[in-house]
């Protein structure tokens, strides 16, 4: 695991939901190399939709953009030392 604590940037998940989301990643930056990042996401976004149900998404890495719709209250972005973790539940976006 990298050294230190999460830094939360943005959220709007419970407390106790944010938790999860920090030690679901310390969790997987134990189990994967942390250049890993594509299967670093793929634990996280895996314990979230058995957690929470399907339909979560997961970003990991040191250097990304994105532009979303997420669910209300199901969105974290946090980064331990150099690599970033961003997760969130997609909404669905209602026809016009």
């Amino acid at each position: 695991m990298l050294e230190g604590k999460a830094v939360i940037h943005d959220t709007d998940m419970p407390v106790k939901m944010q938790l999860q989301a920090m030690s679901c990643a310390s969790q997987a930056l134990d189990l994967f190399d942390v250049l890993d990042c594509k299967s670093i996401a793929a634990h996280i976004k895996k314990e979230f939709d058995m957690r929470y149900g399907p339909g979560w998404q997961c970003v990991v890495g040191s250097n990304f953009g994105c532009f979303f719709t997420h669910r209300r209250g199901t969105f974290i972005y946090f980064c331990f030392e150099t690599l970033y973790f961003l997760i969130f539940e997609s909404a669905a976006l209602t026809p016009v």
